[in-house]
């Protein structure tokens, strides 16, 4: 059995946890996810709107320097920190850490209700790369459903922590990859992508019946259709990567999921201006680096955009925001890819504009707002590339998501401005599972041409890009962003400060430090008609190893294994 679970005392603590709140009170289906109670918080991106934004306003402007730490809970084993995002239903909190450790905890107190950690592969998750970290959960249907690093999807019973289904999916012993990023729940059917990006895999995503557990679906992401696959010249598409790493949306309207993908392997490929016939992967390599929309019921493919064709520099689209907006009669959904471009598009992907973030961005010279084609990319040949790359491969933007308020209009994200320098290897291509990353190149961190390495808050119209006001960070910011009804908007930082602005003005109104950097989710919820505010603190992994070497200061001594929940409220 795949669990440690319940000791001899815990159901007597569930009853009474049970008894002393009003929990479980309504089922969570997808028309209650769609609706977005402004007191839960029921999916990865809030709602499948995807705004992560809570409409609560009990701590506003004007009382938001009251606020304090309310309860904390620590949820052990934190390899490489915390990355997930909590969810909140009928006053309990649900959360995940790394090793899947799941939770769910009394939301007014911090009471653990019960915990969930699964006997992973251990041999085999400490072979991997990207592990053991988690990146959160998905709830419907009186369940919790969690991926694990060893290729698993569990549902777990939302009042209790039993193991109601098992599901393998990946044979991760033979490809070394799992699932770290979080589950969807929609219309029956949990959504899970695995990763892939750096590996000889294809990059699937499932679609599993929520109450038995049954595989329904399947989509490969690298050469999934005969359309796709001629776009991998000499049989290329062996060499893989592709994957949704990061949980989607659904759009109830279309009947369609909506997921991000991404990078082809290798990362960096020497074929210069002749990628369509040479190199390691010849051809534009669909469906990588693209967001696609699939039926939710048979995983068909209905529509998709490569934004990045031969994403020859690890910018993929696996951010999983898809902010789905309504204006002027027009229906939009606007997607950020990792390489500070901001997609904007129609519910078909049909592209309606295209704007950036950042600063400093010089793999192409620019992207067509009309049609989305790439204008002047760089493509590199092996060897030394004279000019550093920018951005730096941890992104223009992070994975993490930002915030559309529809109070103020503004969507509200962290921009990262940061280069790196980069020698491309002719590398033999890679077509059978290994355990080490497919990189294809050497890189180290370096500052932009314009000066320092920084990151910045950015408010500005998710569908124009127009910036109403920045705020900046002397280091990138990794967490996720969240807006409220109160009018603020809340930043945790990489030095571990959670700072709250002014949703109008941006001037900052309160901020408190959690002792370690934070490159999760935060979230605000209700119980017994008190607001929460709950997030995740805890440093360590890809890109934020790099910090201590290369800003020093606090990141010296942070610790890159420990975590914790931290949750606010008015004093």
């Amino acid at each position: 059995m795949r669990k440690q679970w319940l000791n001899s005392g815990l159901p007597v603590l569930v009853a009474a946890t049970l008894a002393a709140s009003a929990a479980w009170a309504q089922a969570v289906d997808t028309a209650r996810i769609e609706s977005a109670g402004q007191n839960d918080w029921l999916t990865y991106h809030g709602s499948y709107k995807s705004y992560h934004y809570s409409p609560l306003s009990q701590i506003n402007t004007s009382n938001v320097g009251n606020l304090g730490v309310a309860w904390i809970h620590i949820p052990g084993r934190s390899t490489r920190g915390l990355q997930s995002m909590p969810l909140a239903a009928d006053g309990v909190l649900y959360y995940t850490g790394s090793y899947s450790r799941t939770f769910a905890l009394n939301g007014a107190t911090g009471e653990v209700i019960w915990s969930y950690f699964p006997e992973l592969d251990e041999a085999l998750v400490a072979r991997q790369t990207h592990s053991p970290y988690n990146r959160g959960a998905a709830l419907g249907e009186g369940k919790v459903y969690v991926g694990t690093m060893d290729g698993h999807l569990i549902a777990l019973d939302m009042k209790s922590g039993k193991v109601m289904w098992d599901t393998k999916l990946i044979d991760s012993q033979k490809l070394t990859v799992g699932f770290t990023g979080a589950p969807l729940y929609a219309k029956g059917t949990v959504v899970i992508g695995a990763q892939g990006g750096e590996w000889p895999g294809r990059g699937p995503i499932f679609g599993v019946d929520a109450t038995t557990g049954k595989k329904k679906w399947e989509f490969l992401t690298v050469a999934g259709t005969d359309e796709a696959t001629k776009t991998w010249g000499n049989d290329s598409w062996r060499t893989g990567g592709g994957g949704g790493w990061m949980p989607g949306t659904f759009d109830a309207e279309n009947n369609t999921i909506l997921w991000g993908t991404a990078n082809p392997a290798p990362l960096y490929d020497w074929s210069g201006a002749d990628y369509k016939t040479q190199g390691a992967r010849p051809g534009d390599n669909l469906y990588t680096t693209s967001v696609i929309a699939l039926d939710v019921d048979t995983g068909k493919l209905k529509s998709y955009h490569q934004e990045l064709p031969h994403d020859a520099w690890d910018f993929d689209s696996a951010v999983g925001e898809f902010v789905m907006l309504d204006r002027d009669g027009q229906k939009y959904v606007v997607h950020p890819n990792k390489s500070g471009y901001i997609f904007v598009y129609d519910r078909n992907l049909g592209v309606k504009n295209v704007w950036r973030i950042t600063q400093n961005s010089n793999f192409v010279k620019d992207i067509d707002p009309k049609t989305g084609e790439l204008i002047g990319r760089r493509d590199f040949s092996a060897g030394k590339v004279s000019e550093p790359l920018c951005p730096h491969i941890s992104g223009g933007v992070s994975w993490n998501a930002g915030s559309y308020n529809p109070k103020t209009g503004l969507y509200y994200k962290l921009g990262q401005e940061w280069c790196m320098t980069l020698e491309v290897q002719k590398t033999t291509p890679i077509v059978a599972p290994q355990a080490q990353l497919n990189i294809g190149a050497d890189f180290k961190i370096a500052p932009p041409p314009s000066g320092e390495i920084y990151g910045h808050l950015d408010a500005r119209d998710p569908i124009t890009g127009v910036k109403k006001w920045e705020v900046r960070f002397p280091e990138p910011p990794l967490g996720s962003v969240m807006s409220t009804g109160g009018n603020l908007v809340f930043v945790p930082d990489s030095r571990g400060t959670v700072h709250a602005y002014d949703a109008d003005s941006g001037a900052e109104l309160w901020s408190h430090g959690d002792g370690t950097g934070h490159q999760g989710g935060i979230i605000s919820y209700a119980v017994n008609g008190k607001q929460y505010i709950a997030v995740v603190a805890g440093f360590g992994g890809m890109a934020s190893d790099d910090y201590a070497p290369t800003f020093g200061g606090v990141y010296k001594s942070m610790p890159r294994d420990d975590g914790a929940l931290i949750v606010y409220s008015l004093k």
